[in-house]
């Protein structure tokens, strides 16, 4: 999910330092490959890097190989795999892989990449054998497209979660949700839990009282999560959480809880459409009460959802071009 983020988060950091890379991307996969089309990877001078094409068994090929072409100084097309020139170096799964490798990535391009994913903009990035470099608003269709010259991807903001809750559950949910990459805030009126969300790393607030807080904001790509035993601190945050796009809202409790919940926000006057938007009880795995499972459980279904959403993006989306005299991508 961050994959393609901490690369050109790595490409950021290594410009700063005043250090060369090179950008790879697998611009075709030829029969079975681990990875798709699109998957990104990035090389230092130094050797270091960051990101996978493989299950592990290229890596320390590219590595080389994208050292070359920095010192080359000129844009490759690299077939690793089943007919490639290099025959010390096979896939296991016996496919091909045809990677781009583009040396000095447009730092200005970089960084404006990652401002637009900061703002939580889906974007296009262009890039090519010409050595080109672009980031753009206007984002493609489709994940990845190679026209034997050009290579532009589509790059989907990171996933994030706010739980909002006491106790073990929104600590649980937190923890599990950073190591599956999410963008996480947390927001709870215990003070323990604050204490140990802050310690994981967590964008964790104190919530002093049960009403609206400005610090509770979404999108189509945030799911937001209740996971109160009080559920007197649910109604303004959950009215407030149904007032703005979300990819999913859901809560903790059992069936009979989430009547008594949607009956609540019924007398509250809230619309039975935005009821119908609270997914709960929330979670794949049904009447767990151990927080862990329950984190991995709700966590998945975020996940799927997320998931889902992304691959409809990318039908729906419309298609873009690359004008090759412009250097700019459009929407047509």
């Amino acid at each position: 999910m961050r994959g393609a983020i901490k690369v050109l988060q790595f490409l950021n950091e290594a410009d700063r330092r005043d250090e060369r890379t090179a950008l790879v991307a697998i611009a075709r996969v030829v029969g079975s490959s681990s990875r798709d089309p699109g998957t990104l990877m990035a090389v230092s001078e130094s050797g270091a890097w960051c990101g996978s094409l493989s299950g592990g068994c290229v890596e320390a090929a590219v590595v080389g190989e994208a050292q070359r072409v920095l010192k080359v100084g000129r844009a490759e097309l690299l077939r690793l795999g089943a007919g490639s020139p290099l025959i010390d170096i096979r896939l296991p799964c016996g496919g091909g892989l045809d990677l781009l490798i583009v040396p000095d990535p447009d730092a200005d391009a970089v960084a404006s990449a990652l401002d637009l994913l900061d703002q939580r903009r889906t974007i296009g990035i262009v890039t090519g054998l010409d050595g080109t470099f672009l980031a753009s608003p206007t984002a493609p269709a489709r994940r990845a497209g190679w026209d034997g010259h050009v290579l532009t991807l589509r790059i989907d903001p990171v996933l994030r979660v706010v739980a909002i809750g006491q106790g073990e559950e929104v600590v649980a949910l937190s923890r599990q949700a950073l190591a599956y990459g999410a963008d996480v805030t947390a927001l709870t009126p215990d003070s323990a839990a604050l204490d140990l969300l802050t310690r994981i790393g967590a964008k964790a607030h104190h919530l002093l009282t049960p009403a609206p807080s400005p610090l509770l904001e979404t999108d189509a790509t945030t799911a937001v999560v209740f996971l109160f035993h009080d559920h007197d601190w649910e109604q303004a945050l959950l009215r407030q959480a149904l007032d703005q796009p979300a990819l999913l809202i859901g809560a903790m409790g059992s069936r009979r809880t989430q009547a008594l919940r949607l009956e609540a926000l019924h007398g509250a006057g809230v619309a039975d459409a935005q009821r119908a938007r609270i997914e709960g009880p929330i979670g794949l795995i049904q009447m767990t009460r151990d927080p862990n499972t329950l984190a991995l459980s709700v966590l998945a279904q975020i996940a799927a959802a997320y998931q889902a959403h992304c691959d409809r993006l990318c039908t729906t989306a419309g298609n873009c071009t690359f004008d090759h005299a412009l250097g700019t991508l459009h929407a047509i």
